[in-house]
C-alpha cells in the first residue's frame, strides 16, 4: 500500500509540473507560426516587393525628365590657314564650353505595350499574393499537424503511466502473496520484469514527446528549449461532403489560382510582343543654355539659351524575321499555359479524390478503435478484480494489459489520422481557418 501511495505521489507531482508549464493552444500556435516562421516571412517580402513595382512609372506610361550639365576645356597649338592663303597661329590657344538644362523625353504610344505592362504588374502582384497564401496555408497545415502529433503522443504518454500504476499494484500484490506463501518467487520477478519494460517504454515515450517539442518549436521559429503541453483534443468534422469540397476547390485551391494568373502573364506578354508592330511615338523638349570661349578663330565666344522641342516617330520594317520569331513563342507559352490550367486542375481533383477516400475510411476506424478501447478496458479491469482473487495467471493479466495499451495507441493514432486527413481536405480546397 505504502508502494502504491508513493506511486500515486509521484504522478501527481508530474501533473502538477505539467500545469506549470506552459499551455499552447492550437490557435495560439498558428499565430506565432504566421508571425515567426521564416517561409511566410519570405513570401511577404516577395509581395512587398510585387506591391512596390506596380506602377504607371514601371510600366513606361510617364515622362522622364533628366537635368544635365557639361563643361570642356583644351589648351592647344593652333594653326588655321584660310581661304585667301593668310596664316594664323597661337601656342596654348584656350578653348571652353559649357552646357546645361532641362530635358524631357515621352513616349506617348507604343503599340499599347505600356497598358499590358502595366496590367502584367498588377498580375504579378496577384501571383505574389497567391503564392504568400498558399505558402500560409501549407505552413498552417505544418502546424496543425504538428500539434495533433503531440496530442497523441502526450495521450499515450498518459496511458503508459496509467500502466505503470497498474504494474506497480501487480508487483505489490505478488510480493503479498509469496510473503504468505500463495505464489512462487517466479511470480514476483515476472511481475518486476513487466513494471521495469513498462517504465522503459515510458522514459521512450517521454523522449519521443519531447523530440516532437524541439521540432514544433523549430517550425514555430521560437527558441527550441521552450517547454510547453498542448490542450488533448482531437475533435474532427466528419461530416465533409466531397462535392462540396470540389466546389471549394475549384474556387480557392492557391495551385490552381496560380495556374490561372500564369496564364494570364502569358497572355499579356504576348500583347507586348504584338505591340512592337505598331510605330513608337516619342516628345522631347527642353530649356538648355551653352557658352562658348574660343582664342583663336572668327568667333571668339558665344553664349545661348532656351526653349528646344520635336516629335520623334519610328516604325519597324524588317528586323530579320524577329518579330515573328518572338510571336511564335509568346503563342506557344499561352498554349502552354493552358494546357499546365487542365494538368494542375485534374492533379489537384485527384488528390482531393485520393484524400477523401483516406479521410472516410480513418472516420470508419476511429469508432471501431474507439469501441475496441472500451472493450480492452473492461477486460482489464476484469482480470485485475480476478488477478487480486489469485483466479487469473499472470500472463493472462499481462496480456489484457498490453491489449489495453495497445488499444489506447491505436485509438489515439486513428483519431490523429482523422484529423490528419480533414486538415488536407481543407488545406487542398483552400479553406483553412488561420
Amino acid at each position: 500500500m505504502k508502494k502504491i501511495v508513493w506511486q500515486l505521489v509521484l504522478l501527481l507531482a508530474f501533473f502538477q509540473t505539467a500545469r506549470a508549464q506552459e499551455v499552447l493552444t492550437l490557435e495560439d500556435a498558428v499565430q506565432i507560426a504566421l508571425k515567426n516562421n521564416y517561409d511566410i516571412r519570405l513570401a511577404s517580402n516577395d509581395l512587398k516587393i510585387d506591391e512596390a513595382g506596380v506602377g504607371v512609372a514601371n510600366a513606361g506610361m510617364l515622362p522622364r525628365i533628366d537635368a544635365t550639365f557639361t563643361q570642356s576645356n583644351s589648351i592647344q597649338n593652333t594653326k588655321q590657314t584660310q581661304s585667301t592663303g593668310a596664316v594664323r597661329e597661337l601656342d596654348n590657344a584656350k578653348n571652353n564650353s559649357m552646357s546645361y538644362g532641362v530635358n524631357m523625353g515621352w513616349t506617348v504610344f507604343d503599340g499599347f505595350r505600356m497598358f499590358a505592362r502595366y496590367d502584367q504588374l498588377k498580375e504579378l502582384q496577384k501571383q505574389g499574393e497567391t503564392e504568400l497564401k498558399l505558402t500560409i496555408m501549407t505552413k498552417v497545415s505544418d502546424v496543425m499537424a504538428g500539434y495533433y502529433d503531440l496530442v497523441q503522443q502526450q495521450q499515450l504518454l498518459r496511458a503508459l503511466d496509467t500502466t505503470i500504476v497498474i504494474s506497480q499494484q501487480r508487483l505489490t500484490t505478488a510480493e503479498n502473496r509469496f510473503a504468505i506463501g500463495k505464489a512462487a518467487k517466479l511470480e514476483v520477478l515476472n511481475a518486476q520484469v513487466d513494471l521495469n519494460t513498462d517504465k522503459s517504454n515510458l522514459l521512450k515515450q517521454k523522449e519521443l514527446l519531447q523530440h516532437a517539442k524541439i521540432r514544433f518549436n523549430e517550425l514555430l521559429a521560437r527558441d527550441t528549449d521552450t517547454d510547453f503541453n498542448v490542450i488533448e483534443t482531437a475533435e474532427f468534422d466528419d461530416k465533409l461532403q466531397l462535392s462540396e469540397l470540389r466546389e471549394l476547390m475549384k474556387k480557392q485551391n492557391p495551385q490552381l489560382q496560380l495556374a490561372f494568373i500564369n496564364k494570364r502573364v502569358a497572355e499579356l506578354n504576348l500583347k507586348q510582343v504584338k505591340a512592337s508592330r505598331y510605330p513608337t511615338v516619342n516628345l522631347n523638349a527642353g530649356y538648355n543654355f551653352s557658352e562658348s570661349e574660343s582664342s583663336l578663330g572668327f568667333v571668339s565666344q558665344s553664349s545661348a539659351r532656351g526653349l528646344n522641342y520635336g516629335v520623334s516617330a519610328s516604325i519597324p520594317i524588317f528586323n530579320g524575321f524577329l518579330q515573328h520569331r518572338n510571336e511564335k513563342i509568346a503563342k506557344l507559352q499561352v498554349e502552354s499555359s493552358s494546357m499546365v490550367i487542365e494538368q494542375q486542375n485534374r492533379a489537384v481533383d485527384a488528390q482531393l479524390a485520393t484524400a477523401f477516400q483516406t479521410y472516410t475510411t480513418n472516420i470508419e476506424l476511429v469508432k471501431l478503435e474507439e469501441d475496441n478501447e472500451t472493450i480492452a478496458k473492461r477486460n482489464l479491469e476484469i482480470t485485475l478484480d480476478k488477478f487480486k482473487i489469485g483466479t487469473v495467471p499472470t500472463i493472462e493479466f499481462r496480456t489484457a494489459q498490453e491489449n489495453y495499451i495497445n488499444a489506447v495507441a491505436r485509438h489515439s493514432s486513428a483519431k490523429f489520422q482523422a484529423k490528419i486527413s480533414e486538415i488536407a481536405l481543407h488545406e487542398i480546397a483552400g479553406n483553412i481557418k488561420f
